[in-house]
């Protein structure tokens, strides 16, 4: 599944959509940052309710295809012009994580 793809689902929303093509292979579930960076894998959708700005910098070292910010975790605007400048996509959910991946393996 695209990033875009994803996006489109019901309850989820666009905050930085730089490659929107990009293919979600997987996904990982974690708030520890240096966890999530020596076991999120290459291609996963990663979710999060983090929203520092170290997110960015995680997701571009894990190289995910996209931060999930779940249960409706807003993202302060400089994290997400960084995110878009970057290259990192950035979407949201109201949902909480469980039930957010449950939506995405839903619809592979």
């Amino acid at each position: 599944m695209k990033v875009s793809e994803l996006a489109s689902l019901e309850g989820f929303g666009i905050i930085s959509l730089p490659d929107g093509d990009r293919e979600i292979q997987g996904v990982y579930i974690g708030d520890l940052l240096s966890w999530v960076m020596g076991r999120a894998k290459a291609d996963d959708a990663w979710i999060t309710i983090m929203s520092n700005i170290n997110i960015v910098a995680v997701a571009s070292l894990a190289d995910v295809a996209c931060i999930i910010l779940a249960e409706g975790v807003q993202l302060d605007k400089a994290v997400a012009e960084t995110a878009q400048a970057k290259g990192i996509n950035v979407l949201s959910c109201q949902m909480p994580a469980f039930e957010t991946a449950k939506t995405f393996f839903g619809n592979l």
